[in-house]
């Protein structure tokens, strides 16, 4: 974790935060409120009612009728058995987007093979949804002097290069979406260089959210937001933590549920960008832990309440 990014944490309470008045300004381009449904770390390939949790959020989007569907990563191994569930995604909306999560080549996938199962344009993209700038990007990418093993979670100087060019060319708003987080907890290796970037253009740029983490946490940098948005399915514990929630039956088939803290019912949300108020609006979305919290097996993690089986509801700036 990077400490210095915790000075303006708000991991607590669903009060109101305030962005800075440009970037308030930058909502005004808007003919009409924008809303976004969004679910991040599905992890269909470790739980074992993963297609049930995505109905769940594709029922409640149905009701809801969002601009976009927004998947964070950590989805669906690009596998044929997994296709059906990608399929039904894609076909759910008219205006489906994917985000590839480190998880998501797992098994030896390439990153062609996901970017071919999910029906994507490239690994990083620009998409505009009626004048709302999402600029979604990939920070799997290698080449980080500063990796310390494991998966890599790097923006490449290539892409850091495009994303500058693409902040530079459009007038805003933007929205920048990753599954590593660019600020606050598990931040890219080279998080401080993207926020030096956003932060340049926060007067368009109203917002970064993330997945990964598995929390619920937002953070200001530089006068940009940055939301984690909480995993659909449960928080990672690790082996110091294993135990059994679900019966023995279902842990047989799932090795890795053991390391888990799994959430009862999916969790998922919609972000609503509304240019008359000036404000984002992250609608509320609570569920119980499966068995013991990671309170109860003794898990410390900071920042304090951002580890909770819920994604709270929130008043982003306003008038």
């Amino acid at each position: 974790m990077n400490r210095r990014n915790f000075s303006k944490t708000l991991a607590i309470g669903s009060a109101g935060c305030s962005l800075p008045a440009v970037s308030l300004s930058a909502l005004n381009v808007l003919s009409r409120p924008i809303r976004l449904g969004v679910i991040a770390d599905l992890h269909v390939d470790l739980i074992p009612d993963g297609s049930e949790r995505l109905d769940s959020f594709l029922d409640e989007m149905t009701k809801m009728k969002p601009d976009a569907l927004i998947q964070m990563g950590d989805f669906a191994f690009a596998e044929e058995s997994n296709q059906k569930i990608v399929d039904r995604f894609n076909k759910a909306h008219e205006t489906t987007l994917h985000v590839i999560g480190n998880h998501d080549t797992d098994g030896g996938l390439s990153t062609e093979q996901v970017l071919d199962s999910w029906g994507m344009k490239g690994p990083y993209y620009h998409h505009v949804v009626d004048g709302l700038h999402l600029v979604v990007l990939n920070a799997n990418e290698k080449g980080s002097k500063n990796h310390k093993g494991g998966y890599p979670q790097f923006i490449g100087k290539a892409q850091v290069a495009w994303l500058e060019n693409t902040l530079d060319s459009v007038e805003g708003p933007v929205v920048v979406i990753s599954h590593q987080p660019i600020a606050g907890p598990y931040a890219i290796d080279n998080a401080e260089e993207v926020q030096k970037i956003l932060s340049k253009h926060s007067g368009k740029v109203v917002m970064a959210m993330n997945g990964h983490t598995h929390i619920d946490l937002l953070t200001e940098i530089g006068g940009v937001q940055y939301l984690h948005i909480n995993s659909a399915s449960y928080h990672w514990l690790g082996s110091k933590y294993a135990h059994e929630s679900y019966p023995r039956e279902v842990h047989a088939k799932h090795s890795a549920l053991k390391y888990t803290s799994p959430y009862r019912e999916a969790l998922f949300t919609t972000l609503t960008f509304d240019p008359k108020k000036r404000k984002i609006i992250v609608e509320k979305r609570v569920t119980q832990w499966v068995g013991k919290s990671p309170k109860e097996l003794g898990l410390k993690r900071e920042p304090e309440g951002s580890v909770i089986p819920e994604i709270r509801g929130r008043v982003i700036g306003g008038k």
